[in-house]
């Protein structure tokens, strides 16, 4: 099969051209090169796949895509800008890339006949995570108030009567409460795979990413996860700096992981758009969409994980800063159940192994490094 991966380049779509490759498949490259996640274009090749079709090119430029979807059977959707950014005045290129840019590229799968989509999703569409009041049960309290955070009060309490919350998982049937710029992007990426799919007949997986880590991050930039911003503070001989108190919940996944979830997940809807698993039915349903975790299923906090990492680095030890950024969510962990049972995908790289690869791995540097 011929699989087209926007973002192909970076740091996910990378690893999921590699696994793509090893299983069989003949692997199409779109992507943009953005200075954020990578260096200046000569410097960098596009995939370490050497027989892999390679187009620099923007997902939101219609002759492009149009042009990378020949001869295409389906489409790895990882173009997008990540992390929080800097601040609002981000919001712009946000939705420009994320939203804007997978407008275009539906409707130009649907003008080649290109039924089979999976989508880079993110768990940030659920804002905070699951929480059980002992007198209320399930409950989703609402932003966290800045007073309270700026007076170190960090955990939400129970919207109906203050008490304090137990976190636990968050399943796909969660309802989704985005909570800064890419969170919305990211939620609006899966309406228009929904729809998309409805109006086409086609079939689309959305993977809700957790924490992914692993090699070929990218560093010292504020489009990056946590993990990045750690190892990157290492990499400068600095300790890692801990926001809040540390005790942050967090499912950490090896990129590894996210590539094989990938290409379960690209088997799974190509057999349901072929009728292999019954007409109209298999992982996407009569709908056409579904979402899936993708996590450890192995919950750890920010702090376990900053000193885990600075110790498999060799120091310095993290510093918790009691600092915050507006946006952020105190507790989001994963099940990913629901990817086992259907997508027959489980995460293999354990936190403690894949903490002490990722302190010797190379990360790749921003442009104009």
């Amino acid at each position: 099969m011929r699989v087209l991966v926007t973002g192909g380049a970076g740091f996910i779509g990378s690893h999921i051209v590699d696994a793509l490759t090893e299983a069989g498949h003949e692997v199409v490259v779109l992507d943009a090169l953005l200075p954020s996640a990578h260096e200046e274009r000569g410097a960098l090749p596009l995939t370490t796949v050497p027989d892999a079709r390679c187009l620099v090119g923007d997902v939101r430029d219609p002759g492009t895509v149009a042009d990378a979807l020949r001869g295409v059977d389906a489409v790895c959707h990882q173009a997008a800008m990540v992390g929080l950014g800097k601040d609002f005045s981000d919001a712009p290129a946000y939705v420009s890339c994320n939203d804007h840019g997978t407008a275009v590229l539906l409707s130009a799968m649907e003008a080649a006949g290109v039924r089979s989509l999976v989508l880079a999703g993110s768990m940030v569409v659920y804002g905070e995570g699951r929480y059980v009041c002992d007198e209320h049960g399930t409950v989703r309290p609402g932003p966290r108030a800045v007073p309270d955070l700026r007076a170190g009060r960090f955990e939400p309490p129970c919207p109906e009567c203050g008490a304090a919350l137990r976190p636990g998982l968050v399943g796909e049937d969660a309802p989704p409460d985005p909570r800064n710029t890419y969170a919305a992007t990211k939620l609006a990426q899966e309406h228009l795979a929904a729809a998309w799919a409805r109006a086409s007949g086609g079939r689309a997986v959305s993977l809700r990413y957790h924490n992914v880590y692993g090699p070929g991050m990218p560093r010292d930039t504020p489009y990056a996860g946590v993990a990045s911003f750690f190892r990157s503070a290492l990499a400068r001989g600095e300790a890692p700096a801990v926001y809040e108190d540390g005790a942050q919940r967090r499912d950490f996944v090896h990129v590894h992981d996210v590539a094989a979830a990938n290409v379960a997940a690209l088997a799974a809807v190509t057999e349901t758009d072929t009728g292999a698993t019954g007409s109209g039915g298999g992982v996407a349903g009569a709908a056409g969409f579904a979402a899936y975790n993708v996590g450890s299923d192995e919950p750890h906090t920010i702090a376990e994980m900053a000193a885990a990492l600075a110790e498999a680095y060799g120091g310095p030890d993290p510093v918790v800063t009691g600092e915050f950024r507006l946006g952020d969510v105190r507790h989001i962990t994963a099940s990913s159940q629901r990817a086992a049972r259907e997508l027959g995908w489980r995460a293999q790289v354990g936190f403690a192994e894949g903490m002490k690869e990722f302190a010797a791995a190379e990360m790749r540097a921003p442009s104009g490094e």
